[in-house]
């Protein structure tokens, strides 16, 4: 057959799993795909397919895949490898051209001839939905032998991160969360992200959080008024006033004495600021700019020294950047704005976007340097004769690292401006020659305080060493002695088929009766406390997840069938106890899921106990043997329970018990708890069921049963409150 003739290879499903799932801890896009004719021919049997991938994509020669070393992943090509395969590495490369680097992918059939299943690591659906329509088109336009735009499809790709992706200041902060394992959840399409979940967490808006307030933000937002409350704590500021005219701005200038600097009391991000004016007609233009800026105009003494801008978070000095002035120097041909491009912009750290610490300049967007060019005799067209030095922008670009070098002195200013304001995360700017001196002793002055800095300058700093903002303020919202687990919730998981909706209510039931306000996700709804806030038939992997966005909510409780491991993956990323109660119901999934028997539950169900944390309990079905394996995969503590009235469950729950391990048993109609050193009769559960009219010969019921009450003890539920509690819980009640 020749390449031409290959059908494209059919995308069946494209399914986004957004929560802890069979392949990994980490969202993932899984693809079913259908290779059609393509099952009968290997990379090693399309003529020039290998040659053209390499030139393409010549980066693949770092790829190990299976080998395990460089240039594996080009060794199956040459031996042969089937298109799905070559499809996830086309995706995981183009992926890695965008800026969005991965080395997850896995490939492997299913039960159907010339299906596979082909998963690769997404941080977002959009971008890993256009990756893999890109690189499906580029892998048959190589098996096709036909022309195709690399670049072309990296743009796009780029374009699509940029779109849905954080900015770097939030990234940096939702990465220092991650490094301290808080998990995050995005809350909008922008940056305004939680940190940690249910009544324990936080929630930042790039450099804004919830302990923000909206007075401090409005105080920051007055210049005018700022100035005023630094001036009566002792902090340095510039002598000046508000005026309303431009002959009003000119009798101040010369009260305060020239030069002077004009700005908008209330903008932002240097727009409309004019610096080091020392006549009429610069200061009446000056006020006539400003005046387009905001709502009213301040004249300030002008301070001697470059800008600076401290940022200050949870009342410390954490980085600081140094301004510096651009200039051109004229070749007697060339005008400003070619100067400008050539001398200025073509500097690689300069651009238009966050990626850049450095500003692109440009006189068509920026007035203040039109005027400064106008102040000396210039404009944009205008030729500068030889070896003439001319200012283009004063005092900008505030990139340059120089956080070593401040004063304890000036540190200490800043704070106290953060705090006169009452920001907890402010950007302190201030003007003084020497940064390592006392600002009083150089006639320095705080000029500003930000509410929501910008945190690009101290991340990716023109010059100088980067430094860990992000870092700094997740250890201010989340303190090192805060808890074991900063921002997490207690949080248990049980899968299952058998009851596991009943089990799961009678968690939440013990769990709240310990003080806590519990949610609880089931197929029967979603719940806070003894409330119903969502029905039945509601996505369960939604509703669990909303749940942890619920400041009421101290723990929770999910049910987590394997359908939805399979759909969605889990809702959460850890859990403090993850239940697995049995591997049955592996027959409804087998026309879509292509589960073909109860053993390759075990892949499925497993996914509860790989993220139990570490601190964490797994609570094991010990009827199963295929389950009792699970234990060894478990970070933290392994709790069996079973029915010791059978000879098999009896012999593995006390070996369990002989290595030190807790046991949850049914015996006699008893359930006992049990550790190596104590046994402790806990509930007469025949006796509760008959009390009830329950089925007594229910053995899924009695497991059932024994299972929630083994969780709540995992989950820190004492047996005498799981005693008291299971009486009062209604066991045929529906929520």
């Amino acid at each position: 057959m020749t390449p031409n003739a290959f059908k494209d290879i059919e995308l069946l499903r494209v399914n986004y799993l957004r929560g802890p799932n069979i392949w990994t801890y980490r969202p993932v896009m899984e693809v079913w795909l259908d290779l059609g004719e393509l099952e009968d021919y290997p990379s090693n049997r399309i003529p020039g397919l290998n040659e053209r991938l390499v030139r393409w994509l010549p980066a693949l020669v770092e790829h190990h895949c299976g080998v395990g070393e460089r240039g594996g992943f080009l060794q199956r090509l040459q031996e042969g490898t089937w298109a799905g395969h070559v499809l996830e590495h086309c995706v995981i490369e183009l992926l890695n051209l965008a800026g969005m680097p991965t080395g997850f992918g896995q490939t492997r059939s299913t039960s159907r001839r010339g299906v596979y299943r082909m998963v690769f690591r997404a941080r977002d659906e959009k971008i890993g939905r256009v990756a893999l329509a890109e690189a499906h088109a580029l892998l048959m336009a190589a098996i096709g032998d036909r022309p195709f735009d690399v670049p072309a499809a990296v743009d796009r790709l780029r374009q699509a991160i940029d779109d849905c992706y954080l900015g770097p200041s939030t990234a940096s902060i939702v990465a220092a969360a991650t490094d301290r394992r808080i998990p995050h959840i995005r809350l909008n399409d922008g940056n305004l992200v939680q940190l940690g979940h249910g009544a324990r967490q936080r929630r930042i808006w790039t450099a804004e959080t919830d302990l923000t307030g909206a007075i401090a933000e409005g105080i920051a937002g007055d210049k005018d008024l700022t100035k005023t409350l630094l001036k009566a704590c002792g902090v340095p500021v510039p002598e000046g006033v508000v005026v309303h005219s431009a002959d009003e701005a000119w009798a101040e200038a010369q009260d305060i004495g020239l030069p002077v600097v004009i700005k908008p009391g209330d903008g932002n991000h240097g727009r409309g600021v004019t610096l080091d004016l020392d006549n009429e007609a610069d200061v009446r233009a000056a006020f006539e700019l400003a005046r387009h800026h905001g709502s009213e105009v301040l004249v300030e003494q002008c301070i001697k020294g470059s800008e600076h801008r401290l940022l200050v978070v949870g009342g410390k000095v954490v980085a600081a950047a140094r301004g510096e002035s651009a200039w051109i120097v004229g070749d007697g041909r060339s005008n400003v704005v070619e100067l400008i491009d050539r001398q200025i912009n073509a500097d690689p750290r300069r651009g238009t976007t966050e990626a850049h610490p450095l500003n692109r300049l440009d006189l068509a967007e920026d007035d203040v340097i039109r005027l400064d060019l106008q102040r000396q005799g210039l404009r944009g067209d205008s030729v500068v004769e030889a070896g003439r030095r001319v200012l283009i922008q004063r005092n900008g670009n505030v990139a340059n690292d120089c956080t070593d070098e401040v004063h304890p002195a000036v540190a200490a200013q800043a704070a106290l401006a953060a705090r006169v304001v009452g920001l907890d995360i402010a950007g302190i700017d201030l003007v003084c020659e020497d940064i390592a001196r006392p600002l009083e002793a150089q006639g320095g002055a705080v000029v500003e305080v930000n509410a929501g800095p910008g945190l690009l300058m101290h991340l990716k700093p023109a010059s100088g060493q980067p430094r860990p903002v992000g870092q700094a303020i997740v250890d201010h919202l989340f303190p090192e002695d805060d808890a074991i687990h900063p921002g997490r919730i207690p949080i248990v998981g049980i899968s299952g088929s058998r009851h596991t909706g009943l089990m799961a209510r009678l968690v939440a039931w013990l769990v709240q009766l310990s003080g806590k306000e519990v949610g609880l996700a089931c197929t029967e709804g979603l719940h806070v406390g003894r409330r119903r806030v969502d029905a039945a038939g509601a996505s369960l992997w939604d509703a669990g997840h909303r749940m942890l966005m619920n400041r009421d909510i101290h723990a929770a409780v999910y049910e987590a069938p394997a359908a939805m491991i399979l759909e969605d993956g889990l809702p959460y990323d850890r859990c403090l106890v993850g239940v697995v109660s049995d591997l049955d119901g592996w027959e409804a999934l087998r026309e879509r899921h292509d589960i073909q028997e109860r053993d390759q539950m075990f892949k499925v169900m497993r996914t509860q106990v790989d993220v139990v944390l570490r601190e964490g309990v797994a609570v094991l079905n010990a009827a199963h043997p295929r389950i009792l394996d699970m234990a060894e995969l478990s970070d933290g503590e392994v709790m069996l329970y079973g029915d010791a009235d059978l000879p098999d469950v009896a012999a593995a729950l006390d070996r369990h018990r002989e290595a030190g391990g807790r046991v949850a048993i049914l015996q006699r109609g008893w359930i006992c708890l049990a550790s190596a050193g104590e046994r402790q009769r806990c509930v007469d559960l025949a006796g509760w069921l008959a009390r009830r009219g329950a089925d007594g010969g229910d053995r899924d019921l009695h497991h059932a049963l024994l299972g929630a009450v083994a969780a709540a003890w995992a989950a820190g539920v004492s047996p005498e409150l799981i005693s008291a509690g299971i009486e009062t819980f209604d066991l045929l009640a529906r929520p």
